[in-house]
This record gives structure tokens, C-alpha cells and sequence, in this order.
């Protein structure tokens, strides 16, 4: 049985997620240790501050947050595997968690990382309101024209007819009005950077420093990269594609497209949220696919994967 892993990105997080997740981390280590490095960072009451609204779009908490509870989780599912996913891909931030599942590096150096990242895009988008606005509904191109001469930024392309925009809270506000009446849905996102577009390349120049003062190994499988939708096997490869995706679009669609050329078996969303699993099953119908908030125990995701 081949799979494949998708790792959520920043808004996806939510108060009720993945309950069973401290329990697991009493019996098993790799549950325990992604938990211990985010706690360091967030603190340990991290789970009581999941209600507050503003705490969870704060890009730093979100960040560490994301990667934390995605590779504890992982390591709760691998525990109950025997085999390791054929490819991996990891939505925005999500990224890190994919390349540390991969085997670039351990769980503790992902959370750090993550840190890091969110300081350098903090520091980058300076005291510029900037954010992101998911549109939907109307072809790419269509929505192009309607925008044209607009200082936005495609930050993701999730389909033909599915974009996030990148740019300052004012623009995107006038767009959304815009759009809106012509019958697009759109749909600000709980972020309040202008991720993924030139705004930030600053924080990919000093991202990418970071990156090189790590220790990396060989990566166990290939990670379909943001940056260019393509499957990456090498690390010199790798390094500069996961600071390049802070600055640039993310081809998002591509990586699926990527994911899929695999002929893989089953795909799992790992982390919280279902949104990845929906995308996968917008774009691949034929090709099954569940996010772990669907189970009730990482052991009966496991199970599924290898039924």
C-alpha cells in the first residue's frame, strides 16, 4: 500500500482539535517530544489559549502551533506503520512538518524553525497591514481581469477557479467588494501577513540564512515543494525551496498534481482540519482520501492506510 501525507498550514487550527493528543503523548515518545519543543516556545497552557480568537491568528503562535500538533500527531500515526509515505507535501508552514517527516531534520528543530519563520515574516511585513483573501468561484483568469492594475499578489494557487490573495487589509477589502459583486466567493483568511508574496522577501533572505545553519540529512522520501509543485529528493535542492515559498506563490494544485503522478493508494491529511483532504478530493475524486480529524484514534488512521 503506497500513500501519501499532506500537512495543514496556518488556519487551520481550532480549540477542539485532535483531543486524544496529550494522552498519547504519556505512552508514546515521538508524540511527546514535537509537544515538549512547542511548549517551550508557546508555553505549556497552549491548548487553554486555543479559544482566544486573537492568540490563534498571531502568526508566531499559529506557526509553532501548527508544526508542533502536526509532527505529534505524525508520530502518533508512524508509530502504527511499518512503512513510511512514498511523498509528502506540507500547505505554507506546513512545509516544515512535511520535510521533517521526510527526515531532513527532527521534530525539535521544525518547531524551532517555525519560530524563526514567523519572527523573520513579522519583521519583514513591519507595521504594513497586510493579509490573505481566499477567492473562489470564477476562473483565474476571469478573476486576473478584474483585478488587473491591482497591487495584489497571487499568494496560493489551490485550482483553476480557487486563488488566495496576497496584499495590504485595504486593497484586500476593496477587492473583496469587488469580486463579491461579481458573484465570487471570497473569504478573508485569519492571517495577518501578506504571506507568499514579495512583501516578505526579506524574511525569505533571512529564512534562507537560518536554513543554512542547520544540520540536514538525506531525506527518505521525495516532498513535492511549494515553490515549484515538483518532487524534491535532495537537500541542496530542498534548502533554498523552503525559504523561496515565503516570497513566492505557492503551487499548490501543482503539488497535488505532483502527489498523484506517484499513483499512490490513499492520501492523509495529518495534522488539524479537513481542508487539505477537501482539495485532494476536488482535484482526485478516484483516489481516497481522509484527514485524521475524521478518526477517533491515530490508531485507526493507521489503520485505514494500511487496509
Amino acid at each position: 500500500m503506497s500513500y501519501a501525507v499532506l500537512f495543514p498550514g496556518q488556519g487551520s487550527q481550532h480549540a477542539d482539535m485532535l483531543p486524544w493528543l496529550e494522552a498519547e503523548a504519556r505512552v508514546e515518545v515521538s508524540v511527546a517530544a514535537p509537544l515538549q519543543a512547542m511548549a517551550q516556545h508557546l508555553g505549556a497552557d497552549w491548548r487553554a489559549r486555543l479559544g482566544d480568537p486573537e492568540e490563534l491568528s498571531r502568526n508566531r503562535f499559529a506557526q509553532v502551533l501548527i508544526t508542533g500538533v502536526s509532527l505529534a500527531a505524525w508520530g502518533a500515526v508512524s508509530a502504527h506503520l511499518a512503512e513510511g509515505p512514498a511523498i509528502v507535501a506540507g500547505y505554507s508552514v506546513g512545509e516544515l512538518a512535511a520535510v521533517a517527516c521526510a527526515g531532513a531534520f527532527d521534530p525539535a528543530v521544525a518547531v524551532a524553525l517555525a519560530a524563526q519563520r514567523a519572527q523573520a515574516m513579522d519583521a519583514a511585513a513591519g507595521s504594513v497591514p497586510g493579509g490573505l483573501l481566499s477567492v473562489s468561484g470564477l476562473h483565474q483568469d476571469s478573476i486576473a481581469r478584474q483585478l488587473a492594475g491591482w497591487p495584489l499578489e497571487v499568494a496560493i494557487r489551490i485550482g483553476p477557479d480557487h486563488l488566495i490573495l496576497a496584499g495590504s487589509v485595504a486593497l484586500l477589502q476593496q477587492a473583496e467588494a469587488l469580486l463579491a459583486a461579481a458573484g465570487v466567493h471570497c473569504k478573508p483568511l485569519p492571517i495577518r501577513i501578506a504571506s507568499h508574496s514579495s512583501a516578505l522577501r526579506a524574511a525569505a533572505e533571512a529564512f534562507a540564512h537560518t536554513l543554512a545553519g542547520i544540520t540536514w540529512q538525506p531525506l527518505r522520501c521525495a516532498v513535492a515543494a511549494n515553490a515549484t509543485g515538483s518532487a524534491l529528493r535532495r537537500v541542496e535542492q530542498m534548502r533554498p525551496a523552503l525559504s523561496q515559498q515565503i516570497d513566492h506563490t505557492v503551487q499548490w494544485s501543482a503539488c497535488l498534481e505532483t502527489l498523484a503522478e506517484r499513483q499512490v493508494d490513499r492520501v492523509i491529511e495529518i495534522g488539524p482540519g479537513r481542508a487539505l483532504s477537501a482539495m485532494w478530493s476536488r482535484q482526485f475524486p478516484a483516489i481516497p482520501v481522509r484527514a485524521l480529524e475524521d478518526f477517533r484514534s491515530p490508531q485507526s488512521a493507521a489503520a485505514w492506510l494500511i487496509a
